[in-house]
């Protein structure tokens, strides 16, 4: 297997997206799909502002690529036990996401499994992320 085979196989795609709900809170969404293992886990979690929303966005993509094979037992194993899951994800400040829809406006980070995001990632997310909450704003407006 190649370099670049295996580079590929050990990403982890991190799918993102800001909604502002009707209590004017923002619930960030975060479907991460590891590489490594091949399983996914849909998270999301609420806060007051565009900007808390980025800092803890950026460390919850940190805590979730750090953590990766301590969650991926229940990742696999939802059913066995359900309170696991509840307790370590809130232990990180997120909850699972049951939603099956995901907006189409979001941010896609691929970052290499054992490696932190970087500072210019999350630029590129923030910005796509801005773009998303203004031009939905402005279509509820246009309503």
């Amino acid at each position: 297997m190649s370099q670049t085979q295996k580079t590929i196989i050990h990403r982890n795609e991190y799918r993102c997206c800001i909604e502002v709900n009707q209590n004017g809170r923002y619930s960030v969404r975060i479907q991460a799909a590891f590489g490594r293992k091949g399983w996914s886990l849909p998270v999301f979690f609420l806060v007051s502002s565009f900007d808390v929303a980025m800092k803890r966005l950026e460390e919850a993509l940190q805590l979730l690529q750090k953590n990766e094979d301590r969650l991926w037992f229940w990742g696999v194993e939802r059913s066995d036990d359900p309170k696991l899951a509840g307790e370590m994800l809130s232990e990180f400040g997120l909850h699972f996401d049951r939603r099956r829809d995901f907006p189409r406006r979001a941010a896609s980070l691929v970052i290499p499994a054992s490696r932190a995001v970087s500072p210019f990632r999350m630029a590129q997310a923030r910005r796509t992320l801005a773009e998303s909450i203004s031009s939905g704003r402005t279509a509820l407006a246009s309503d």
